[in-house]
Formats: C-alpha cells, sequence, structure tokens
C-alpha cells in the first residue's frame, strides 16, 4: 500500500470532526446526490431537511481543515445544487470561483422530457490567494501561431469525458463511478506534489488513485466497508494511463509544416499533454503522421522543382 495514501473507514462527520484544522490543500469530492442510490447504506434516501443538514455539518468541517490557499470541487445533481451553492456561499462564506458542466455522451434514457447529458461540478476557494496551476491542465492548440501560447490553452469550464464503461477493465462495483481525468484535472489544477487531497466520500477510490498517479498525498474517508476492499485492490493494480481522457488531449495543430519545428512540439505535446495518458500516445502520432506526411511530400516536390528550375 503507497505510504502516501491513507483510506479511512467511517463516517465523514466523525472523520472530518478529528481532523487538524487548515491541513488540506484540496477537498475533490462526490457526495451522496440523495436520489436513494444504492450505496450500501441508507444515507442517500435522506428527507429533505436532513440531507441539507447533513450537508452542512460535513461542509463546515471541510472549511475548517482546509488551508486558505485551499478549494474544494464538489460533484453536485440538479435536485439539489442550488441548495449547496447557498450554503458554500452564504452560510459558509466560501468564495466562488467556477460552475463546472462535464458533458457525457451517453446517460439516463428518457421518453417523457430531455434525457440528461451532464453533471454539475462546483468550484469555491476559501479566499482570493488560492492555488491554480493552469499550465498543468491546458489543452492544445488548434492552430500553430506565434501569437499562441503553444503550452495550451484554457479548457474551460465545459469538460468532455466519456463515463466509465461497465465493459471497461477499470469499472468497479459502484454506481457511480466517475472517470479519472475529471479528478486528474481538479488535482493538477488546484494542488501540488506531495499537496494533501482530501476526499470525505471516497466511494470507488478515483480520487487516491489520481493522487496515487500523480505524486500527491491523499486521503479518503469512507462508510462502506466493502468499498474499502475494492479501493486497496484498485491502487495495487499497475498503471497505464487513467480511463478517461479529453480528446482534445490528442488533437495535432494546423500548419506544423515545418520539421525542426514540428519535431520540437511533438515531444513537448507528449510531455505536455499525454503525461498521464501513455496510452493514447500512439494515437496522437499516428494522427501527426496522418495529418503531415503527405503535406511534407509536396514539400519535397516543391523543393526539387525550384532547384531544378535554379
Amino acid at each position: 500500500m503507497d505510504k502516501r495514501i491513507e483510506i479511512i473507514l467511517g463516517d465523514c462527520l466523525d472523520v472530518l470532526g478529528n481532523m487538524k484544522s487548515e491541513t488540506v490543500d484540496l477537498i475533490a469530492t462526490d457526495p451522496p446526490y440523495n436520489l436513494s442510490k444504492d450505496y450500501g447504506n441508507n444515507n442517500d434516501n435522506l428527507k429533505h431537511d436532513e440531507y441539507l443538514s447533513f450537508s452542512r455539518k460535513w461542509l463546515n468541517e471541510a472549511k475548517r481543515v482546509l488551508k486558505p490557499t485551499g478549494t474544494i470541487y464538489l460533484f453536485m445533481g440538479v435536485r439539489y445544487i442550488s441548495y449547496i451553492y447557498a450554503i458554500l456561499e452564504k452560510d459558509l462564506e466560501f468564495i466562488f470561483n467556477s460552475w463546472i458542466t462535464w458533458n457525457y455522451t451517453q446517460g439516463i434514457g428518457k421518453k417523457k422530457g430531455f434525457s440528461p447529458r451532464h453533471d454539475d461540478i462546483l468550484m469555491f476557494v476559501k479566499n482570493n490567494k488560492f492555488k491554480f496551476n493552469l499550465d498543468a491542465i491546458r489543452i492544445p492548440q488548434k492552430y500553430y501561431r506565434s501569437i499562441n501560447n503553444m503550452r495550451g490553452a484554457n479548457p474551460g469550464n465545459v469538460w468532455e469525458f466519456s463515463h466509465v464503461h461497465y465493459c471497461q477493465t477499470n469499472r468497479q462495483n459502484h454506481p457511480t463511478q466517475k472517470p479519472e481525468a475529471l479528478f486528474e484535472r481538479m488535482i493538477l489544477a488546484s494542488s501540488d506534489e506531495n499537496d494533501l487531497v482530501l476526499d470525505p466520500f471516497c466511494g470507488s477510490g478515483t480520487s487516491l488513485r489520481v493522487c496515487q498517479q500523480t505524486n500527491r498525498r491523499g486521503v479518503g474517508i469512507e462508510i462502506n466497508e466493502q468499498y474499502i476492499s475494492l479501493i486497496k485492490e484498485r491502487l495495487e493494480r499497475s498503471f497505464h494511463g487513467f480511463d478517461s481522457i479529453d480528446e482534445r488531449m490528442e488533437r495535432v495543430p494546423n500548419d506544423l509544416n515545418d520539421n525542426v519545428v514540428r519535431k520540437e512540439y511533438v515531444e513537448n505535446h507528449i510531455e505536455w499533454f499525454l503525461k498521464n495518458h501513455p496510452d493514447a500516445v500512439g494515437k496522437f502520432l499516428k494522427g501527426v503522421k496522418d495529418k503531415y506526411s503527405r503535406k511534407m511530400l509536396q514539400l519535397e516536390i516543391d523543393y526539387e522543382e525550384n532547384s531544378i528550375a535554379k
């Protein structure tokens, strides 16, 4: 077991209450939405006021343990997100930063009404001196231009990642498992290596797996003992890349026609955007070949014709 990762069995209110104040750099978590999901306990079918009271209590403890420079990312369904927003901003005086929409291609089907194709993530900070590592989460530019920052662009607040489908080898026996790339972006953006990341609702262990592979210290709290076993098993597996990726990370910029510039960029692209996705490097390199092999051949023909004319 990785010594940087700690999994704690227990109720998050009890565990958070025993943690020291202002010791956590980042909280990234996916709490129950109170939609009667089967998590092996009865904590997802509380009455409306009970759920909000529970949310207020754990969020109050979350604020206490979070460092002044810390950030909290919180997944939440549409039924309660406005209430949670109010608790964070009005009751606990967090500072709102971003409302992130996770868009996915497959979801629940409806015959009356529109089928849902997104979840939301709230990003709040304790003060305006919070960490945000933009370079760590940039996405490739569409064009190679001297006026562009070729380290990449801000990914924006609409994130497109596929679900962790039931046929994937990384799929755990958990009803609401989130893609690793979602947590990768949050953790890279709002923490540094060796920082402490807390997930009070650890579930299938996605946050801890990302902490493990990005050199963060991680603490996960989970009330279901069965999930603890799944998380430990997951952390012992060999790593071949996170189970999902923003497809823009594989994007090959246009106008990389200069051989020297293109070679340098391709090497940088792999380091900048695919460091945690080694299984995607082959697809990216194929994209480079498909886009530029014909163009380079034409450039060579033009060069030879120009040489003969002289």
